[in-house]
Formats: structure tokens, C-alpha cells, sequence
């Protein structure tokens, strides 16, 4: 934890300024986005309610910093966790806007703190459909229609289905979705990620038969896929 300073400005859902001038990036979550001057780039629905709900909660409020991971991203700002000051308590910023649906949770692999708690907070948003879960570019896909995830190529999406066989092919793993890798959706894990599953005593071939929900980034090489960097990112529901 460290001493963190007031906010003098909200960039976006999950980004604030402080009277240092330090821009913090409010790691494990991510809100709905703003072009921030980018052209062409779209506004996701509800990202000005997101900043506006960060607002009420930080603006002019004295925050403290919490690090558990890598500090620092390559635009130089702050990756920390933000508790607001509030009458003597302090307030998580981060559980705060997942559990009102403004925000989702969106890990790294260096950056692993405190997940358990905001994916209990998202699971109780989506469940009650606050905020972003009531609007369907936000809906959890499913595993067995890749057409539909091919729509979704370079986005951020929660995709949930069942491991139809999950196999080591030299230094990957793959999870694969259907009975056609090359069109069907794929999960493939990495050997720098395979370190962190082992580390955690986690055996993804151990995923196969299991019903689970994949977080990640959307590519198309041989049907729709995501890569996995590290465990949090796969959430098992249910293992038969």
C-alpha cells in the first residue's frame, strides 16, 4: 500500500489522475471505453455512465494505492489497486464497479491480486443484470458457435462451453471446443503460461469433459481462438 493523492481527474471507467499528476490504471478490471481522441474508435455502450459512477465515487477524493504485481505499464502509468478515503473507511474502487456492472475483470499475468474477490463481485452483477450485463455486447458467448465469435475478432470476450478434448502438442496446450480445430473455438495456452498453471498446481489437461468459462482476447488463426497467459483467465463451472 502507498500513499496515493487526491483525484483531480477521470479519464475513463477504470483510469483516474491524481494532484501529482500520476495516471493510475486501475488493474484486475476493465470498464466500458471512450475514444479519448482516438479517431474512429467507437464508444462501447454505457462508458459514460462508468466514468460517471468513478467520478462520484473518487473525484476530489484522497486515495491510497495498492500494488501486488508489475507498477508500471508502457505508458508509464500506475497499475494499483484505488481505495477512496471515506469517513474513515476506505472504499475498493475496483469491487465497486464490478459489483454495480460498470466494469469487468480483466487480469494479467503479471498482476494476480485480489481476483477471487472481484470475479465473486462480477458474478453477482451479471447474476442481479446490472450495468453491462444487461446489454448484449457484453452477453458471455458460447463455445459452440464460432461464427459468432468470429464477429467478435479483437474484442474482449467471456466465452463459455464445454472442453471437448484437451491436449499437449509440443509447448502448448489446447483446448479445443469442437471436433473441428480449424473452425471450431479454440483455447491455447503458451509454454510461459503452462509455468504459471504448474505453479499454481493446476493441470489444464485435466480440463477435458469439463464445462468452463474462457476471458480473453478474440484472434482468428484456424477458427476463432483466445490465449491464454494465465490461469485466471479460465473459470471451471462445472467439471462433468
Amino acid at each position: 500500500m502507498a500513499r496515493g493523492g487526491v483525484v483531480t481527474e477521470v479519464v475513463d471507467g477504470d483510469t483516474v489522475i491524481l494532484d501529482s499528476g500520476l495516471v493510475v490504471r486501475m488493474i484486475g478490471t476493465q470498464a466500458p471505453k471512450l475514444p479519448l481522441g482516438r479517431e474512429g474508435y467507437p464508444t462501447w455502450p454505457l462508458a459514460p455512465e462508468a466514468k460517471t459512477e468513478l467520478e462520484n465515487l473518487a473525484l476530489n477524493k484522497t486515495v491510497m494505492l495498492g500494488y501486488g504485481g508489475e507498477e508500471k505499464d508502457r505508458y508509464d502509468r500506475a497499475l494499483a489497486h484505488v481505495f477512496v478515503e471515506e469517513g474513515g473507511d476506505a472504499i475498493w474502487a475496483q469491487q465497486h464497479m464490478v459489483e454495480n456492472g460498470l466494469a469487468r475483470v480483466y487480469s494479467f499475468p503479471d498482476n494476480r491480486k485480489c481476483l477471487d474477490q472481484l470475479f465473486a463481485a462480477e458474478a453477482r452483477a451479471r447474476v442481479e443484470r446490472l450495468g453491462i450485463w444487461t446489454d448484449p455486447y457484453y452477453s458471455v458467448r458460447a463455445a459452440d458457435r464460432p461464427a459468432d465469435l468470429l464477429d467478435r475478432v479483437g474484442d474482449y470476450e467471456l466465452v463459455e462451453g464445454r472442453v471437448l478434448v484437451a491436449e499437449r502438442s509440443g509447448s502448448r496446450v489446447y483446448l479445443n471446443f469442437g471436433r473441428f480445430y480449424k473452425e471450431d473455438f479454440t483455447a491455447v495456452i503458451e509454454a510461459p503460461a503452462l509455468r504459471l498453471f504448474a505453479a499454481d498446481g493446476f493441470d489444464p489437461l485435466m480440463l477435458e469433459n469439463a464445462f468452463v468459462r474462457i476471458r480473453g482476447w478474440v484472434d482468428d488463426r484456424d477458427g476463432p481462438r483466445i490465449e491464454i497467459t494465465h490461469p485466471e483467465q479460465i473459470e471451471v463451472l462445472a467439471r462433468q
